[in-house]
C-alpha cells in the first residue's frame, strides 16, 4: 500500500476527534482504507493496530483523571474478550449485518441528542445486576466487534449512558478499555485467519499515537461534558448513516 502523506494526516484528525471521547476511530480507519483501494479483507488489521495505539493513550488519560472504573466494564469484558476473537475468524457478508446495525445506531444517536442532564446523574447499580446484564451484552458487542474489525466503543459507550450506568467521561473511560481489549483478541483472530496486513503500519500508527494523545488528553481534562455528549452523538450518527450506506451501496 502507498502512503501519501493526505492518508496519515485522515488518520491523524480521526484519532483526534473520537478519542476525546473514549474510541479509537476503527470504523473510519475502515472506510478510508476501502477508499485507498485496499480489499476489505486485508484492512481489519491495521484498523485494529491504530485502535490499540489510540486507545491506550486514552485509557491512561481517563484514569489519571478518575474516571475509569473496573465495575463499569469488567462485566461487559468476560465473555467479549473470546467472542471478539471468534468474530475476528468469522468471514461473511455485511449488507445485512451494517443495515441492522445502522438502524441501532441512529436510535442511540437521536436519543444521545437530548438533554444530557439524565446522564449526569447514573443509578447506583448493584455489583449481581451489572453482571447478570454485562455478561451476555458484552458477549453480543464482542462478537459485533471482532466481526468488523473495530474495538466496540461505539457500542458499550451509548449502552451504558442509556442504562443510565455512567456519565459521559466515566462512559469515554470505560469505552477506550473496551477497545483495547477487544481490538487484541480480534486481531488475534485476523492473525489466526491469515488475512493480517500491516503494510504502511508505521506512518499511520505515528499519526494516530499524536492525534490520540492531543484528543483524549482534551476529552479528559479539558472538554465540558456537554459538549463532549454532543461530540459523542455526533460520531455515533455518522457511524449509523456509514454503515446504513454501506447496506445499500
Amino acid at each position: 500500500m502507498e502512503i501519501n502523506f493526505i492518508l496519515p494526516l485522515g488518520f491523524f484528525f480521526i484519532a483526534f476527534f473520537y478519542s476525546m471521547v473514549g474510541f479509537g476511530g476503527g470504523s473510519s480507519y475502515l472506510a478510508v482504507l476501502v477508499l485507498a483501494g485496499l480489499p476489505y479483507q486485508n484492512i481489519p488489521s491495521t484498523a485494529l493496530v491504530c485502535n490499540l495505539i489510540v486507545t491506550i493513550g486514552g485509557c491512561w488519560h481517563f484514569y489519571k483523571a478518575g474516571y475509569f472504573k473496573w465495575q463499569n466494564v469488567l462485566p461487559f469484558m468476560v465473555f467479549s474478550i473470546p467472542m471478539a476473537y471468534w468474530g475476528g475468524r468469522i468471514v461473511i457478508g455485511r449488507e445485512l449485518f451494517c443495515l441492522l446495525l445502522g438502524i441501532s445506531l441512529l436510535v442511540v444517536a437521536v436519543r444521545m441528542f437530548l438533554s444530557s442532564e439524565s446522564f449526569e446523574n447514573p443509578k447506583d447499580i448493584s455489583w449481581r445486576y451489572a453482571w447478570i446484564v454485562g455478561l451476555p451484552l458484552g458477549g453480543l458487542l464482542g462478537f459485533l466487534s471482532g466481526l468488523v474489525g473495530i474495538g466496540g466503543g461505539v457500542f458499550l459507550s451509548p449502552l451504558l449512558l442509556l442504562m443510565r450506568w455512567v456519565n459521559i467521561k466515566e462512559a469515554a473511560a470505560s469505552a477506550s478499555f473496551f477497545i483495547v481489549v477487544n481490538s487484541l483478541a480480534g486481531l488475534a483472530g485476523h492473525l489466526q485467519k491469515g488475512t493480517a496486513h500491516f503494510e504502511g503500519i508505521l506512518p499511520l500508527g505515528l499519526a494516530v499515537l499524536l492525534g490520540g494523545q492531543i484528543g483524549s488528553r482534551m476529552g479528559a481534562h479539558q472538554m465540558p461534558k456537554s459538549r463532549l455528549q454532543q461530540l459523542l452523538a455526533g460520531l455515533v450518527l455518522y457511524a449509523a448513516v456509514k454503515l446504513l450506506m454501506e447496506a445499500g451501496a
